[in-house]
């Protein structure tokens, strides 16, 4: 009888979360994210897979806005575009809090709910009066990321910084400067976005700066190239490499012994989890009382099967 019981109060605790996961208790939430990214960069497609997936199984509508080049006065105009359209929620990077707070703040003044996710800080966040962070702090991560290279012995490197424009973006190649104890100064290079110049630009360094012990790069749009360059160069397997984030090359680089480490911020549950969170607040009022740090996890060649199963699409 006991059995039976607990049996039944499994049974319903099981639909209660399907009715909520289904939309069952739906009333036509839409959310909007919006993020910094160029149409070039794939690596944002793990994003739009985590998006579509959390609409899906919400039953909500879901749309991804990005400026196509990556401009963010651009961005800040689709922010308030969409906050124009009157959504139920915005998620939202920070890449440039002095370009973005504005339309930010204005949005969530109008009555709108906002997660900021990706870039930024928990407090950045705080003070804009988002509802929460999700994502990786890029300085913590980067800093991390040169304690493990001091440790491996790294003393100079390079960073390919293909989004400079970005502040988060400077912010990985400080961290890792600082956790190595060493000057950032001209070790961090403007290589842009094009696979050729980058490639270039990454040979050109390495050439004037033989003794330079590793390289960084800030994910697949630098770190793709760079591979390339350090192949031409009868480098790879042979200097220090590191970098944020991963994709199919990226995987296959950590495998075959040229890339040390990737540092995975788990895209995936930079879009996911805000959708989650925003519906189940609209649904029933319940909100996590902490911000989330989706990162940063080493990937090594150790655990690579899964990742290098999804990588670029979920990983």
């Amino acid at each position: 009888m006991k059995a039976a019981m607990k049996k039944i109060a499994v049974s319903a605790v099981a639909a209660t979360a399907l009715m909520g996961a289904s939309g069952a208790m739906a009333e036509g939430e839409r959310y909007v994210l919006v993020s910094h990214a160029p149409d070039s960069d794939s690596w944002w497609n793990t994003i739009k897979n985590g998006l579509a997936l959390a609409g899906e199984q919400m039953d909500v509508t879901v749309e991804y806005r990005n400026p196509p080049t990556g401009d963010l006065a651009d961005m800040a105009r689709i922010i308030e575009q969409a906050a124009a359209s009157a959504p139920n929620g915005i998620i939202t990077t920070l890449a440039d809090p002095d370009v973005l707070s504005g339309p930010i703040r204005a949005a969530v003044d109008s009555g709108i709910d906002v997660i900021i996710i990706n870039s930024g800080t928990p407090e950045q966040a705080r003070e804009l009066g988002a509802l929460m962070y999700v994502g990786q702090p890029e300085y913590d991560a980067g800093f991390a990321a040169g304690l493990r290279a001091a440790g491996d012995g790294v003393g100079s490197f390079l960073c390919v910084n293909h989004y400079i424009s970005s502040p988060s973006s400077t912010e990985r190649c400080q961290g890792f400067a600082d956790g190595l104890g060493v000057e950032l100064g001209n070790q961090m290079i403007d290589s842009g976005q094009d696979p050729s110049e980058i490639q270039n630009r990454v040979m050109a360094y390495l050439n004037a700066n033989p003794d330079t012990d590793a390289v960084l790069t800030l994910g697949p749009t630098s770190a793709d190239p760079t591979i390339l360059a350090l192949n031409q160069m009868g480098l790879a397997g042979d200097i220090y490499f590191g970098t944020f984030d991963l994709g199919g090359d990226i995987v296959q680089a950590i495998r075959d012994g040229i890339i040390q480490w990737g540092i995975d911020q788990q895209p995936f549950l930079q879009a996911y989890l805000p959708v989650i969170v925003l519906t189940n607040y609209h649904r029933f009022g319940v909100l996590p009382g902490n911000n989330i740090n989706s990162g940063p996890g080493f990937v090594t060649a150790d655990a690579l099967d899964l990742v290098a199963e999804l990588a670029g699409e979920y990983r």
